[in-house]
């Protein structure tokens, strides 16, 4: 047994790669037999992923899920930002750049509406919850956005550390829920081609959720969706700190 556990901490990531195969195996085989191909297989290794992380992080009280488990902390590492990253720039190589071209303006539409849909969105449930100060209420509207542009205006506005928590929370929920509808819902909305991935991209926003939506639904939509779903973020990052701010203060 020790031996066992010095070659899984020697070679931390190679048993991610196999948990996460397993995982994903059992999934597919799930999704094929019993579900006969009602619910993907990826969005159920999904749900099982996010089972796992949860209980992985009550029983080891840490915060990274099952990766704090020292057996399976190289689970951590393969998912990890680097090869999330890794693997959206290895499915560009199959992107076509007159594609994009040709619906940038797309793009840039569904991105703009998006920003400010999922920003009211956000301000509308933080004055349900009772927040009235514009500081506030700015702040969970970003993380309505992304739970990146939450934290980024929160510290830029200085906000305290309970609204950027909540900022962050809504953001995380909201990628989740990307994360699973999108491939369950994908030919009901036409989300086929890229156009609409770049479309898809702009309005949703989260890159994480857009990303492993569309990996699940199909890989070579994934750098369509994620090219505006990436300026979602900057720009969210630019506007919700200084312009959708001053009108907050303005109006509240």
């Amino acid at each position: 047994m020790e031996l066992f556990q010095n070659f899984i901490e020697k070679n931390g990531l190679i048993v991610g790669f196999l948990i996460v195969g397993i995982v994903a195996f059992l999934s597919e085989l799930f999704s094929k037999k019993v579900l006969k191909g009602y619910m993907p297989g990826s969005a159920i290794a999904i749900l099982v992923g996010l089972v796992l992380a949860y209980f992985g992080g009550v029983i080891s009280g840490g915060e990274k899920g099952i990766a704090d488990l020292p057996l399976l902390k190289g689970v951590g590492t393969f998912g990890g930002s680097m090869f999330r990253d890794f693997t959206i720039v290895a499915t560009a190589m199959g992107a076509s750049f007159v594609i994009m071209k040709k619906a940038g303006v797309l793009g840039f539409i569904s991105l703009i509406f998006g920003i400010i849909l999922f920003f009211v969105l956000g301000v509308a449930l933080a004055w349900i919850w009772g927040y009235r100060d514009a500081l506030s209420l700015c702040t969970i509207g970003a993380g309505a956005c992304t739970y990146i542009v939450g934290p980024v205006t929160g510290a830029a506005l200085g906000a305290n550390s309970e609204i950027i928590a909540l900022s962050i929370a809504i953001g995380v929920f909201k990628a989740i829920l990307v994360t699973i509808l999108t491939p369950l819902l994908a030919k009901k909305v036409g989300l086929t081609n890229p156009a609409a991935a770049m479309a898809f991209g702009g309005l949703m926003g989260t890159n994480s959720g857009v990303s492993a939506g569309l990996a699940a639904t199909d890989p070579a939509l994934v750098p369509y969706g994620a090219v505006t779903a990436t300026f979602y973020t900057g720009l969210g990052c630019l506007l919700c700190p200084s312009l959708f701010y001053l009108m907050l203060d303005w109006v509240f």
